[in-house]
């Protein structure tokens, strides 16, 4: 039987991660149907993801730590905050002026600005490989959406997509970022570390704007905060750091160019979404980038 390749395990745990990910903006609109505020939110979802950071981190207090100093826990702390606080708000935000397809569109921008902030910062090579994979997928990902943005005149659609490019923006940040602390931390603990700084910089952020009870919400409310935590939260959160490892920021935010895809589909069972013809060329055209990707340069 032919041994599976890093490579293609690292695409694999990429796509789910994806996936998961991507599921994330489908439940936040059906607790918005409840008139949830954003604050409340993000607040019972890192609550619920806490306490299982918290557990595998202590889980993992004896492993070695290699060659770490101040500034390396200083960096964790910053793109801690930015990765899954800042980046989430911005998100969550965006989302009560978009729809759930729209706002997925426009947060996987977040690929080439990995490639971009890779490239001025961490004088990362772009290959030709990924020039074209970048180029296929978005042309992709723009026939599925061109109609949709070419209809909406919503008053609040420019202030909801530049809140979701922030989003992409300061989530391409932590994705470099991830890229290079993780080897120095170890996948679980980096993780572990980086979301529990972005829990408890959402709890912080809770008590000094808003303070009212999170607890008066209907059973429906708080069986979809859970079920986003444990899937979409902590789950992915970990799948991530572990496709990172194998293969690379750049590559990883070129694979999750499909989470667009999974959102669409999730839409359009969940939320009743239509998609159209166009749409579906459109996504086969992503998924031929995604291929690009997968495969390995000589």
């Amino acid at each position: 039987m032919k041994k599976i390749s890093e490579n293609t395990i690292g695409i694999i745990i990429a796509l789910l991660a994806v996936f998961l990910f991507s599921s994330k903006a489908i439940i936040v609109k059906l607790i918005y149907a409840f008139e949830v505020p954003t604050v409340h939110v993000l607040l019972m979802r890192m609550l619920f993801a806490l306490p299982f950071y918290l557990v595998i981190l202590f889980a993992k207090r004896n492993e070695e730590k290699i060659n770490l100093d101040k500034k390396h826990y200083v960096w964790l702390l910053f793109f801690g905050v930015i990765g899954y606080y800042i980046a989430s708000f911005f998100d969550f935000y965006g989302l009560k002026f978009l729809s759930a397809s729209l706002e997925r569109i426009i947060l996987f921008v977040y690929p080439t600005l990995v490639v971009l902030i890779g490239a001025l910062f961490l004088k990362i090579k772009i290959t030709k490989q990924q020039i074209i994979a970048i180029v296929v997928t978005y042309f992709g990902v723009f026939i599925t959406f061109a109609s949709e943005l070419q209809v909406n005149h919503d008053d609040h659609l420019l202030l909801g997509a530049s809140l979701i490019f922030m989003s992409a923006l300061t989530y391409a940040s932590y994705l470099v970022g991830s890229g290079w602390l993780i080897p120095k931390f170890g996948t679980v603990r980096f993780t572990s570390m980086a979301m529990i700084v972005a829990c408890s910089s959402v709890i912080i952020h809770y008590l000094v704007t808003d303070r009212q009870s999170v607890f008066n919400y209907p059973t429906e409310v708080y069986l979809y905060q859970l079920i986003m935590a444990v899937f979409c939260t902590v789950l992915p959160s970990y799948l991530v750091s572990f496709a990172i490892q194998k293969l690379g920021a750049s590559k990883f935010a070129i694979i999750g160019s499909i989470g667009p895809v999974f959102t669409i589909v999730l839409a359009t069972i969940v939320l009743g979404e239509m998609i159209t013809f166009i749409q579906m060329i459109g996504v086969l055209i992503v998924i031929l980038g995604v291929r690009v990707v997968s495969k390995k340069g000589k």
